[in-house]
């Protein structure tokens, strides 16, 4: 048998037997003038000759082009691994992203979030996404305590005027990696917006999506994302589980537009939005029996953050519509990262770990409130979304 190593290089995993070799005479008998003899010599010579030539070219392949692990028998993907093991891109053609790993700590997070707030307007407004991006490309998208400190310090940099993120991050070979990625999990969550106070817009920028769970509803939840699961076929967990109470308002973490609507074996009762720049696919499953959605939401429906648009259940694992199969009542969302239209479904699909980022969205929730003595839930505060506004204006600059 013939393997593998750590790095992709062919290599045998037989032990070398000597023995079979002398019985064989391959060794050759040793002539008084120290020359070796017999017919096999010369044959043993090129075939050894001609093994060192085939590493020595694997060699100075790998030298060439990097490290590589490949998907054995796809002949579609391929991994580059770093030196110091993570992996940081996955390209067939070189053309868009296949895989991210998203391990930004929601202290990290709020630590750049903050910094990109108050500085807002100032000389030098420094980017939450552009900060954390290049602390992931130091670190090979390692975040841990010693991670805020050190956004800290860049970002203090770059306010005193003592280097741009441009100089900053010239020699990094993989900040651009991980700008597009992060930005393709956070890009849609601040900006301006307006809300709505007493009867008059107010404008702000800041942090204008929100916590999937209303305000004073409370749940429980744990990292449990790629944790075993067995219905159907055995597959990992690509989601974050929020356990609560049945009727639970759900809320639109960012604004977009609702792209599923309905049954799912699976999910139960879901909801599938999609961002406005089309880089995020929100899935909301195993919503309410009987009484799962917002009124009036439909695929199609342009949908604003903070928005009432479902209901707490624990329906799915069904084929039949409308049955709760679930045992623990809770929301099930999830994050997709679409970087080209053919990740969408199938096996190229990209999920994130979603468990720091809505321990960072925990400060933004939106409150709702009962609509008479009806089952529906409104949002209390309106808030205007530049998004959607350009969105929709879109839309109809294109039906004209």
């Amino acid at each position: 048998m013939a393997g593998t190593d750590g790095d992709g290089v062919y290599m045998g995993t037989g032990k070398r037997n000597d023995k079979s070799r002398d019985r064989d005479g391959w060794r050759g008998r040793v002539h008084p003038s120290g020359r070796k003899t017999g017919s096999r010599i010369g044959y043993a010579i090129r075939v050894e000759l001609l093994l060192l030539l085939a590493l020595g070219c694997v060699a100075i392949t790998r030298e060439l082009t990097g490290s590589w692990e490949g998907q054995a028998g796809t002949g579609e993907e391929s991994l580059w691994v770093s030196d110091n093991g993570e992996a940081v891109e996955v390209t067939a053609d070189g053309n868009y992203i296949k895989w991210v790993e998203f391990n930004v700590t929601c202290e990290a997070m709020a630590a750049a979030y903050d910094l990109d707030v108050e500085s807002y307007e100032k000389d030098v407004h420094l980017n939450w996404i552009e900060l954390l991006a290049y602390e992931g490309a130091k670190t090979g998208g390692k975040f841990d305590k010693n991670s805020v400190k050190k956004i800290n310090e860049a970002a203090q940099k770059l306010a005193d005027g003592e280097t741009t993120m441009e100089d900053l991050t010239k020699d990094m070979e993989y900040y651009d990696y991980y700008l597009e990625a992060y930005t393709a999990v956070l890009g849609g969550m601040v900006g301006e917006f307006s809300l709505k106070e007493e009867n008059r817009w107010n404008r702000y920028y800041g942090l204008k999506a929100f916590s999937p769970i209303a305000k004073g509803f409370d749940y429980s939840h744990y990292d449990d994302f790629g944790a075993s699961r067995s219905y159907g076929y055995s597959r990992p967990h690509l989601g974050h589980d929020m356990m609560g109470q049945v009727g639970t308002p759900i809320i639109c973490i960012e604004s977009g537009v609702v792209e599923a609507l309905g049954w799912n074996q699976y999910g139960g009762w879901r909801i599938g939005i999609r961002s406005f720049d089309g880089s995020r696919y929100y899935y909301y499953a195993h919503l309410r029996q009987n009484y799962p959605y917002a009124e009036g939401l439909e695929e199609g429906s342009v949908v604003t953050a903070g928005d009432v648009i479902g209901y707490m259940g624990h329906t799915g694992y069904s084929t039949k519509e409308n049955v709760n199969n679930i045992k623990t009542v809770h929301l099930h969302w999830g994050l997709q990262l679409i970087f080209d239209e053919s990740q969408k479904e199938g096996n190229n699909e990209i999920w994130v770990d979603c468990y720091e980022l809505t321990k960072f969205l925990y400060r933004n929730r939106s409150e709702a409130a009962k609509i008479g003595d009806t089952k529906e839930w409104r949002r209390t505060r309106e808030m205007a979304d530049p998004e959607v506004e350009k969105h929709c204006k879109k839309d109809t600059s294109m039906i004209q």
